[in-house]
Order: structure tokens, then sequence, then C-alpha cells
């Protein structure tokens, strides 16, 4: 199994809050003969951050992604981001406007570097991927449960916000289903909380989640939360 990107990151009480920086991605899907497929990038193992890990193309807010017009749009500024994110990591330029911001994620507070992301989907443009072999050394298409089940095998890492988003992206039939859809919902605001498990593995919840605060999965209560244990990953939502 490959090795767990969250298993050195201290615990609650251990650490103070870290600042989050400003992050977009960008998750882009076209119709493929055996349905929907998103592309995933493999990052250079040697990188400091997430490092060997598979992810859609994005990264940090630059200052020149800010509008001196409308520097507080922070949704505009984050959709340029990933706009440029997609030429630099892929060679594929994406309209921005095509974009729809369906979910904004933020780790752990204790995590030792804290983006705050926004996720954006939209139809994969015409073109050919290109990577730098410098900080991407690799790219795929891949229908997302092929993906999440690379990860059980243990072919593919990946960490819980790249996790749920693959989940949700294979419930859909065409790439026309999930625009119609996440082009109407409201964002989805997620901050990990992690809970350890006494026998091995831990526990990524969500707000609704009964232990969101108390950090005790086993409490009866609400779900909205990812196991994460050596048998596979399970996503469980009331």
């Amino acid at each position: 199994m490959s090795r767990n990107p969250i298993e050195d990151w201290p615990d609650r009480a251990e650490a103070q809050v870290v600042p989050s920086i400003p992050a977009a991605t960008v998750v882009l899907l076209r119709d493929a003969p055996a349905g929907v497929e998103t592309l995933m990038l493999r990052r250079n193992q040697r990188l400091d951050f997430a490092g060997g890990m598979w992810v859609f193309p994005g990264g940090r807010v630059d200052p020149e992604d800010v509008d001196p017009g409308a520097p507080d749009d922070h949704e505009a500024t984050a959709r340029r981001a990933a706009v440029r994110e997609a030429v630099e990591e892929a060679d594929l330029v994406v309209d921005p406007s095509a974009l729809h911001w369906f979910a904004h994620w933020v780790p752990p507070p204790v995590t030792p570097k804290r983006f705050a992301t926004y996720f954006f989907v939209g139809r994969a443009p015409d073109g050919a991927v290109t990577v730098d072999g410098g900080e991407i050394h690799d790219h795929v298409w891949v229908r997302p449960a092929d993906a999440l089940s690379a990860r059980d095998r243990g072919e593919a890492q990946i960490v819980p916000p790249t996790w749920v988003t693959l989940h949700m992206m294979s419930s859909f039939a065409t790439v026309d289903d999930a625009l119609t859809e996440l082009a109407v919902c409201e964002p989805e605001f997620f901050e990990t909380h992690i809970a350890r498990l006494p026998e091995g593995g831990m526990v990524a919840v969500w707000e609704g989640d009964v232990a969101y605060t108390s950090l005790d999965p086993d409490v009866d209560g609400p779900r909205h939360r990812l196991w994460m244990v050596d048998t596979g990953w399970r996503y469980e939502r009331d």
C-alpha cells in the first residue's frame, strides 16, 4: 500500500493553527467510450508538498492572478489561477467563463503547509497534454472510479480532497450531466479534521459529522467522513 500522505501530521493538541495559502485547482472532464474521464497529473516525487501524488491541475494563487480593479473578488482571482495552472502544468488553454466553482477545501488546522483551495470543474479543451518533466512527471486521462481503485491497489497516491472529488465525479454518466448539476449547486466548503484509529489508520471528518469536534469516530451520530484504513478508503455520508 502506498504511504499515507497525512500520517506525519501532528495531533491537533500538539500544534498551533497554520495560516492558509490561497490556491485553485481545476477538474477537467471529457467524454470517452468507457465513460467520463478526468485529467490527473503526477507531481515530482522530490517536491516538498504532495511529492509523488496524483492531482488535478492547480497550485497557489500568484499576485498576477489578482485584478487590481477588484482585489477582493477572491473567486475571480482563483478562477484566473486555475486557468493559468492548466496552461503551466498541462499546456491546456481553458475558458475561465466555462468553469464552475463547486467546492472549497482547507486541510486540518495543524497541516504543515495549508492551502485553502477553490475547486473548479469544466470540460477539457481540445489539444494534447504536455507536462514539463520538472514539477509534473506524468499525466493520465482516467475514469474517476478507476483512479480510486488504483489507490486501493497501492498504485496511486492521492489525498482526501482528490479522493472525495473523484468519488463525486464517478457518479456522472456524461460531462454534460456533471456540468449541468454542478453549475446550479452552491459550492460546498470542507475543512478537514483527522481522527486517528486505535487499530491503525485514520478518519477524515467534515462539518456535519458527529466526530468533527470531538474527533471520536466511535460516537453514534451523523456521518460525513472518509475512512482511511489498510483495507481501502470508504466515504460515508448521511
